[in-house]
């Protein structure tokens, strides 16, 4: 009886732990140190230059990309990058997919109440792209008016329009895409009047297009600020890696990425 005891104990234990012990990191306890952590999984959308987006050889890379590589090796843990409907970026977490969201996403009221926020790490705004030379006359929000305009589905543009019906009500065409990339190619089609993006993203893919867009300097909506974002009883996880990017922070390793991908470090400082 002791023996069969022992076998049955032996077999809860592994059933409990798993395979090499190693914990889940969207569970909501996560009490420990960074130790603990072996793998976090970071979802994205993967046409978003140049926060997160794949390469000539198909990689996933960007600067969300390389700021989440660094904190993970302060965290002594692996990170792995996985594709997701931005549309459904929520449930994404909230079903444990994924761990952690790390891709220019905008600090919002509405998506506090689904999701917890780290600290902002850099401002980001909206702005109007159009095409090169048109004569429609867009200089600012108000002339959106009776236009097409197109950006990204589940974005800030979109739950700003959303969220002021005189606004959208104002434009001819609402149109929203899975991509940025698609909306600007319908730009450059003629099947759109103008673009309301990051102007991060849209800055950054205007300088692959020059000879075919323009950056209208005019801000649409509020003024926002990125952060990470984790399942909403996630604290422990939230907590471990916003130390490890409060120490990427301090010890420059961030700003060296920020200037590789901007030119000058365009991160907040406290």
């Amino acid at each position: 009886m002791k023996k069969i005891f022992l076998l049955a104990t032996l077999i809860l234990t592994m059933l409990f732990t798993g395979c090499g012990g190693e914990e889940t990191n969207n569970q909501p306890a996560g009490e420990g140190d960074s130790a603990d952590i072996k793998k976090i999984v970071i979802g994205l959308d993967d046409e978003y230059a140049p926060m997160g987006f794949k390469d000539e050889q198909n990689q996933i890379v960007g600067f969300d990309v390389d700021l989440a590589k660094e904190a993970a090796k302060h965290l002594g843990c692996e990170v792995e990058f996985k594709a997701i409907d931005w549309s459904s970026k929520e449930a994404e977490l909230k079903s444990g997919r994924i761990d952690v969201i790390w891709n220019g996403l905008d600090i919002t009221e509405e998506r506090k109440q689904n999701m917890l926020f780290s600290e902002p790490y850099m401002d980001n705004r909206q702005i109007i792209f159009v095409r090169k030379n048109d004569d429609l006359g867009i200089m600012s929000e108000s002339d959106l008016a009776g236009k097409a305009i197109g950006t990204q589905s589940g974005g800030t543009a979109e739950e700003y329009f959303n969220d002021n019906p005189q606004v959208r009500d104002s434009l001819r065409e609402l149109k929203t895409y899975g991509d940025y990339v698609a909306a600007f190619m319908d730009l450059e089609n003629g099947r759109l009047d103008a673009v309301v993006c990051d102007e991060i993203v849209g800055r950054y893919y205007m300088s692959k297009h020059n000879e075919t867009l323009d950056a209208i300097d005019a801000t649409v909506g509020p003024v926002s600020q990125f952060g990470i974002a984790f399942a909403k009883e996630n604290t422990a996880l939230r907590d471990k890696v916003q130390e490890a990017f409060n120490a990427i922070v301090a010890d420059g390793s961030a700003a060296k990425i920020s200037e590789q991908w901007f030119g000058k470090d365009l991160l907040l400082k406290k």
